[in-house]
């Protein structure tokens, strides 16, 4: 009887060990890119309604921890706002890169402030410091307050390449995520900071125009409006079937059309040029 215990138990085991296997088969982990995370969380819940025992987790945490974390091999999909050349300790050649959308990003003051529009110098010189109250740019007599980007933010990246262009920083306090900057933002006089065009719509928030552009998707396609980046889905090497068929997914027609700019991304095929990792731009015949 004992032994038929022994027997019955390990088979058990077996049976549960097998059943958690293929759970982990069907499991397609998205890490990295805050600015990336609304679309592909809500591309995934569509995703498995059609495609069962699919199961996908979205998580942030920013591009470099998504690049880190699929060169490591510890997550299918590294969510990225930058290209993985541009970022330190990652091995490029190692990883494939898919595009999926484009993300405009937008500097976005406290609706109190009293302006709507700075020259890139002015803009620079506020996240350099230099500028510290917002009537030295025709707002009110308000101390600014800079909320940036923390370090490993994509978003930051960018910001940094094409608006500050070597230009240090000023110390300011960090926050590493859309969804908690627009927050912070929204409800403290006097704040400034840089949301992506899909986190930037709040009555509270007052979206800038820069050297009277407006942040429009038009204005981003023709590179009007500079301050975008590519949405990158990174994996490491060729992906598997289930990983590639979600990626095509997020690339189809349907989601490209509809999904993508309702939740206030550019498609892809929408852009008029390209940029590469040296942000040198082209224009698309």
């Amino acid at each position: 009887m004992k032994k038929h215990l022994l027997l019955l138990l390990g088979l058990m085991v077996a049976l549960v060990t097998l059943s958690g296997c293929s759970q982990n088969a069907d499991r397609i982990t998205v890490v990295g890119s805050s600015a990336l995370q609304l679309l592909a969380d809500q591309a995934g819940n569509e995703y498995r309604l059609s495609h069962a025992g699919v199961n996908i987790v979205v998580q942030g945490g920013g591009s470099g921890t998504g690049l880190s974390q699929v060169q490591a091999g510890a997550v299918q999909i590294g969510d990225s706002d930058v290209f993985a050349e541009d970022q330190a300790g990652i091995d490029a050649t190692k990883l494939v890169d898919h595009r999926v959308a484009i993300v405009g990003i937008v500097p976005v003051v406290n609706k109190d402030v009293g302006i709507k529009n700075l020259s890139m110098q002015q803009l620079r010189q506020i996240f350099a410091g230099k500028i510290k109250n917002w009537k030295q740019v025709g707002g009110k007599n308000l101390a600014v307050l800079l909320i940036n980007r923390a370090k490993g933010s994509g978003t930051r990246s960018t910001f940094e390449k094409i608006v500050m262009q070597g230009t240090a920083s000023a110390q300011a306090q960090e926050q590493d995520s859309n969804g908690t900057v627009k927050k912070i933002v929204s409800s403290t006089p006097g704040a400034i900071s840089y949301l992506s065009f899909s986190y930037a719509s709040d009555p509270n928030i007052q979206k800038l125009s820069i050297d009277n552009v407006e942040p429009t998707a038009k204005n981003v396609e023709d590179n009007s409006w500079k301050l975008w980046a590519y949405e990158h889905m990174y994996t490491k090497g060729k992906p598997n079937k289930k990983v590639q068929g979600f990626i095509d997914y997020i690339m189809s027609d349907k989601v490209q059309r509809e999904l993508v700019p309702k939740l206030g991304y550019i498609p892809i095929k929408s852009m008029k040029v390209e940029r590469d990792a040296n942000y040198q731009i082209k224009r698309i015949d």
